[in-house]
């Protein structure tokens, strides 16, 4: 199988390579037993717009759900296939082994449990999405993690109106 080595550091050896995944595509996988609260990797790539990223996502001819964007609290994205590293492959699951945490505009992924050697990395991507969840959207934004608790979904919930007392 080809694998692809990834390194965090430049003094550090990678704790994961990309190999095929049974969720989706490429994912990436432990190298070596990773502890709780470890730093895997930063999530890296051009920062762009979300104009931007729009426009990206429609020139690729796909959903921006099918694209290497990582949203930032700034209104930012950051586009994991222009520039990105290796962990632009890590799928979406509904019951995560990893954690995205944004500090100063940068993503890293930390891991939330011990994770064992050859198991794959994954975290929940709880993509907003403000337009109605019709069957079609939930269709394209379809999760395949085969978690028990599995939400059927990469959509965080929409939050809901609270009615007005009165």
């Amino acid at each position: 199988m080809n694998t692809t080595p990834s390194t965090s550091s430049k003094t550090e050896p990678a704790c994961y390579e990309v190999r095929r995944s049974t969720i989706h595509g490429n994912g990436v996988f432990a190298t070596r037993d990773i502890e709780p609260g470890e730093q895997i990797a930063e999530y890296t790539g051009e920062r762009i717009s979300s104009d931007e990223s729009a426009v990206r996502a429609e020139a690729g001819g796909g959903p921006v759900n099918h694209t290497f964007f990582f949203s930032l609290a700034d209104g930012m994205v950051i586009d994991g296939g222009c520039g990105g590293n290796d962990s632009r492959f890590i799928n979406h699951a509904c019951e995560p082994n990893c954690e995205a945490q944004e500090d100063e505009g940068r993503v890293f992924i930390y891991a939330l449990h011990p994770i064992m050697r050859d198991e794959e990395l994954k975290y929940n991507y709880a993509l907003i999405y403000e337009e109605r969840h019709t069957p079609a959207v939930k269709k394209a934004f379809e999760c395949r993690c085969g978690a028990p608790t599995c939400t059927g979904t990469m959509l965080a919930p929409k939050k809901r109106k609270r009615a007005k007392a009165g």
